[in-house]
């Protein structure tokens, strides 16, 4: 059973029509809307799943946000990575318990979360950020969630060029505007057969990161992929797609680290399905 809810945590109200609304509980606080008002105190104490009832007597349910709801609505501030992303890069990145994980840029913070929770207590997440607001940013957002930064979590302000030489690193993920960057230095500290993952709004940067890879002769089975989300309506007989996706949002490249190839420039990278 969940610990009752208490002051200074997230909350997350939904309403009859499925509609919710991320709060900040408190013993003063009150959530307002067009259903009328709600006393944080009605919530603060009372187990997950509590009902509270409006000053207009519209009903609202007490949950604690999954990382989705948490990362959907939070406060915008640098590009957030999306869910169904977030899903993939941990999967194809083959992120796991106790693993160490150097990810640069920190941005939001949405990413940082998920790699948090995927690599356990016993891991360490590095995450490097250039911009010292997003990085500000992104603090405030995992503290908010968290209640503070936890122990196996390391943020940085600089280049992740630095840190890579100075962190030995399982994963390597960026969300870069130039990973290739990165990539052309064969990337330091990254384990031999490790995984190298990068997050890319554009078709041109997929093309250059990609050349950069093959060029670097440090990485193989290289891919790259976009996912797209549709939900689905079913209301008695009525079954049919949602009007509105997610869609393009970016794509993910994945591959392998491993010791110099050492063969010429025109070698052929072995098919990978």
């Amino acid at each position: 059973m969940s610990p009752p809810f208490r002051a200074g945590e997230v909350c997350l109200l939904l309403d009859g029509r499925g509609r919710s609304y991320l709060i900040d509980l408190s013993e003063t606080g009150r959530f307002g809307y067009h259903g009328g008002a709600l006393d944080h105190r009605e919530i603060i104490g009372r187990p997950e799943g509590t009902v509270g009832w409006t000053t207009s007597g519209a009903r609202l349910v007490a949950l604690r946000p999954r990382l989705a709801d948490y990362v959907l609505r939070m406060k915008r501030g640098p590009q957030v990575v999306y869910p169904k992303d977030i899903g993939a890069i941990l999967i194809w990145g083959d992120i796991g318990a106790g693993m160490t994980v150097l990810e640069a840029g920190t941005g939001s913070g949405a990413l940082t979360l998920a790699l948090l929770r995927a690599v356990g207590p016993g891991g360490k997440v590095v995450s490097v950020e250039r911009r010292e607001e997003h990085a500000a940013f992104a603090r405030t957002t995992i503290e908010r969630l968290l209640g503070e930064i936890p122990a196996n979590l390391d943020l940085r302000v600089g280049e992740v060029e630095d840190a890579a030489g100075e962190v030995g690193h399982d994963r390597l993920v960026l969300d870069l505007p130039e990973p290739w960057h990165v990539a052309e230095s064969g990337v330091p500290g990254l384990a031999d057969g490790g995984v190298f993952v990068a997050y890319v709004p554009t078709v041109p940067q997929v093309q250059r990161l990609q050349d950069a890879l093959r060029r670097s002769r440090r990485f193989f089975g290289t891919t790259a992929f976009e996912v797209l989300h549709r939900e689905w309506v079913a209301e008695g007989r009525s079954v049919r797609p949602s009007h509105h996706m997610v869609a393009h949002t970016g794509f993910v490249t994945v591959a392998r680290h491993t010791l110099p190839l050492g063969r010429g420039d025109d070698a052929e990278e072995p098919e990978t399905t």
